[in-house]
């Protein structure tokens, strides 16, 4: 049988790019897995325009400008240093080295000292205790200038460990928070939790593809237990953040902090770098705290495939893009 064709790899993105929405993010999530598309993403030089709006750089110093930038438009930031389910200690201390990197220059140009942190990238599927070690590391750099940690969540079979992992980190520096993800079946009882230990969540959807026995699949009930979630927190005293993109629980959100009379700097929105700047912007002007997630680094694919998932317009381009590489690349063998 002849091998496939430009051509044909092309027939294969365009079928790709029509799938309904559910299985497209299905399979993007899953190749965002596929360490071999990874090669050929990072290598294209056709992809950059698209990954740049989601990704702050590939370098500290090019993210460290693209934060300025959004101080001055009075956004605030947490900074997440891309890479994860890191196969060697080396890397994982190399990983750790970073951040604590990354907390000095922030804290040195007057920039938000505040990091966002998953696990697997510490260490954790290679030696707990190496994972323990890194990050106690990079919460004693965020004490020295202040700063703020938060735990990414990633999928549910690291939820246990990253939550006692964030326990066990916030009993000696409270300046910590974790992640809750509505689509979760246990996230109700995991918010009562960390709201009785005083912890800070942030609520998000989850960008994770789950299986049903932990987790609603369906969009309307992930949508409306956020909905739950939101208002249990938003009521909670404490100091939590709301990311999301969707206009109508931003909509909710202001409803419930009017009507319980909560104060606007009693919570922040979170919203991803390049998603929804127009809602960034208008959140600004209305009065309340926004708060940008910065991702940098050279390890952008996991994170920039499951950004796809979520905004399925940008697929083809991204497609034919990587196709149109990979037969540049077969022809000049």
């Amino acid at each position: 049988m002849p091998a496939p064709t430009a051509t044909d790899r092309a027939g294969v993105a365009d079928a790709i790019r029509v799938l309904p929405h559910r299985a497209m993010r299905s399979l993007l999530i899953s190749l965002s897995h596929r360490r071999s598309l990874a090669r050929i993403a990072v290598r294209s030089q056709l992809t950059r325009p698209i990954v740049a709006r989601f990704v702050a750089g590939e370098t500290l110093d090019e993210a460290l400008s693209a934060i300025a930038a959004l101080k001055r438009a009075e956004l605030h930031t947490t900074v997440d240093v891309l890479g994860e389910s890191v196969t060697s200690p080396e890397l994982a201390t190399a990983a750790c080295d970073r951040y604590v990197a990354t907390l000095s220059a922030l804290a040195s140009r007057g920039l938000d000292p505040n990091v966002s942190v998953k696990l697997t990238q510490m260490g954790l599927e290679i030696d707990p205790a190496l994972c323990r070690s890194n990050v106690e590391r990079i919460l004693e750099a965020a004490r020295a200038v202040g700063g703020f940690v938060r735990f990414d969540m990633e999928d549910h079979t690291r939820t246990d460990a990253t939550l006692t992992l964030w326990r066990e980190a916030h009993e000696t520096y409270p300046r910590t928070g974790v992640v809750v993800q509505s689509a979760l079946r246990r996230s109700a009882a995991d918010v009562e939790w960390i709201v009785a230990a005083g912890g800070s969540v942030r609520l998000c959807k989850g960008a994770y593809a789950e299986p049903r026995s932990v987790a609603y699949l369906n969009k309307s009930t992930v949508d409306a237990n956020y909905a739950r979630l939101m208002e249990r927190l938003l009521t909670s005293g404490s100091y939590h953040a709301i990311a999301t993109h969707d206009p109508r629980l931003i909509g909710r959100a202001m409803e419930i902090t009017t009507r319980e009379g909560i104060d606007r700097d009693r919570f922040e929105f979170q919203m991803l770098y390049g998603v929804r700047r127009d809602l960034q912007r208008m959140l600004v002007r209305r009065g309340f705290t926004v708060r940008i997630y910065v991702p940098y680094g050279r390890e952008w694919y996991p994170y920039f495939m499951r950004r796809l998932a979520e905004r399925p317009a940008n697929v083809g381009f991204m497609l034919r893009a990587i196709v149109k590489e990979e037969s540049r690349r077969i022809r000049g063998r």
